[in-house]
């Protein structure tokens, strides 16, 4: 599929999933840590604790990265739909969801809510400061193979920018992390909601100064693009591994252009956005 005339003028572009595999390096990350914990002189696991996690593979902790992204879908979905609901930072839930998680897998003792913030050893896999550290994984993401060189050649022709529910500062360290050179960086923060609430994508088109129908939403999730159409927005598919959320919206009509898992996602899209790629 072509693009048709009039062309956009600024790309938007989710992140987390479309730009960047979190799956990989929050699991990645998960378990070294855990390896580390349990291999540290320093550390006082409890015989419960440390039981539990040497018999956990990759497999398991790549099912607590998935627990935790769950998580922040049904968080950011719920102020999205219910301004009402105070606003808290994702990096915040990233925090709070974690340590919900490790105690509900008996990885983490609970605690008493005077506890220290910065406790340490008191028999769980890790103490506060291990957490903090953890929980900011998500500000270090890896990018997909083509990310870099997508966006490289996709901005000879267009404006580009993020557009996640990740806050600024985790957007900002993210993209330096990976060498994503973003013209923009729009985060929903800057409405104070989340997507899917239309406020996020139209406030994002007028940030860049542009009309709705001026900026084409870029994203590995049907969903967000349905709703992003739903103001107004045009639309581009990229397809990653195990990122459709609701594949019954494939073949809907949704997106404009339509990239597969394993064309070679932005890329291709620049290829399909009319643009002469340099290989």
């Amino acid at each position: 599929m072509a693009l048709s005339d009039p062309q956009p003028k600024a790309l938007l572009f989710d992140v987390f999933g479309t730009c960047v595999d979190w799956r990989k390096t929050v699991t990645n990350a998960l378990w070294a840590a855990a390896k580390e914990a349990l291999n540290s002189p320093a550390a006082s696991l409890s015989s419960r604790v440390r039981l539990t996690a040497s018999n956990m593979t990759y497999e398991d902790w790549g099912e607590v990265a998935q627990d935790w992204r769950n998580t922040y879908l049904k968080f950011t979905r719920a102020i999205a739909a219910d301004p009402t609901l105070p606003y808290k930072t994702v990096d915040q839930h990233h925090l709070d969801a974690l340590r919900e998680i490790l105690t509900t897998r008996e990885l983490s003792l609970p605690r008493q809510p005077d506890a220290p913030a910065d406790l340490l050893h008191d028999g769980s896999l890790f103490d506060e400061p291990q957490i903090v550290k953890l929980s900011l994984i998500w500000h270090y993401l890896e990018p997909w193979p083509d990310t870099v060189q997508g966006l490289h050649e996709l901005n000879k022709k267009f404006q580009t920018s993020t557009l996640s529910n990740g806050n600024v500062s985790l957007l900002k360290d993210m993209t330096t992390h990976g060498h994503m050179p973003f013209t923009h960086i729009l985060s929903s923060e800057m409405f104070k909601s989340y997507k899917p609430s239309p406020k996020v994508y139209l406030g994002a088109a007028e940030k860049l100064g542009f009309k709705p129908e001026e900026c084409m939403m870029v994203a590995a999730h049907m969903d967000d693009l349905k709703h992003a159409k739903e103001c107004g927005l045009r639309t581009l598919y990229v397809a990653r591994p195990r990122e459709e959320r609701y594949p019954e919206l494939l073949g809907q009509g949704i997106e404009e252009i339509f990239v597969g898992e394993g064309e070679g996602g932005f890329v291709k899209a620049a290829e399909k956005l009319g643009i002469a790629v340099d290989k």
